[in-house]
């Protein structure tokens, strides 16, 4: 059973759900969202920026991948799935960019995963414009 009806006209795609449930009109937004998201991708591609904060943490482009020095023993290489590109134009800063919202977002959240920013120095990886809640610590 269709929940929802894609419609291709010269004037664009319409979505419209195939009857009045709440499951159809919920599935008539998603798929609306979903299409919306590839025609922005295609058209103009989605970004998502990464910061990297903390004495010698830093990140280096190594061919198509990115080589991260995170305070390990050793340094992580991540290597991108297809369709994305990284590009690292500061040492402290990476940029993912791709077509797919989803994939550049899982790519960028992969990246934050290895060292998330922790809350007494703030050093870590780091969206950007995230807001990182500070402690305080300990009282002497």
């Amino acid at each position: 059973m269709e929940t929802v009806k894609v419609e291709q006209t010269p004037d664009g795609v319409f979505v419209t759900p195939a009857n009045d449930t709440r499951e159809a009109r919920a599935a008539w937004g998603t798929t609306r969202a979903l299409i919306q998201n590839m025609v922005t991708g295609v058209s103009t591609g989605f970004e998502r920026k990464l910061q990297i904060q903390g004495v010698g943490y830093r990140a280096a482009l190594q061919g198509k991948d990115v080589k991260l020095s995170l305070g390990f023993s050793h340094e992580v290489i991540y290597t991108a799935p297809a369709g994305i590109t990284l590009a690292v134009p500061a040492p402290t800063e990476i940029v993912v960019t791709g077509i797919d919202k989803q994939a550049v977002g899982q790519v960028a959240a992969n990246i934050r995963e290895f060292r998330k920013p922790e809350p007494y120095k703030g050093k870590g990886v780091r969206y950007d414009g995230e807001f990182v809640f500070r402690k305080e610590g300990k009282k002497k």
